[in-house]
């Protein structure tokens, strides 16, 4: 009995060495790049291009007195009412994160009334994309 457990696990754990797993790896993308999170950036050009993916993170860097990052809905966010968010992911401490954990849109602004100055971002998160397919080596 304990044989056959022994063989099972042994079989078991040499398959998952000699499989190919995926290289999936989270994407932390700083919002604002050097520039931040201030008022008077257009955050629609600064996400222009990327892909947001499950897993993936935005870091916020931003004076904690003055400014701070609630998750809103779309009629919220287009109109900078902060008064019904729908998450707030301010820590306190003016680097904060917000983890994207589905696949869905993200409607994300300054509830301190940076919003009326441009500090809000929408952020549409996908699935990744499949991982390329394994081709053996050539044999030699």
């Amino acid at each position: 009995m304990a044989r056959s457990i022994v063989l099972i696990a042994a079989v078991v754990l040499a398959f998952l060495v000699a499989a190919p797993m995926p290289e999936v790896t989270a994407k932390k993308y700083t919002v604002g790049d050097k520039k931040f999170w201030n008022p008077n950036i257009n955050y629609t050009i600064w996400a222009q291009g990327k892909h947001f993916y499950v897993g993936d993170w935005l870091y916020f860097v931003f004076y904690r007195d003055q400014h701070n990052i609630l998750e809103v809905n779309k009629a919220d966010y287009e109109r900078c009412i902060s008064t019904h968010p729908i998450r707030n992911y301010t820590r306190g401490a003016g680097r904060d994160i917000v983890p994207l954990y589905e696949t869905r849109r993200y409607y994300l602004l300054d509830g301190r009334g940076g919003c009326f100055h441009g500090m809000k971002l929408d952020v549409l998160v996908e699935t990744p994309p499949p991982p390329p397919p394994f081709t053996p080596p050539p044999p030699q």
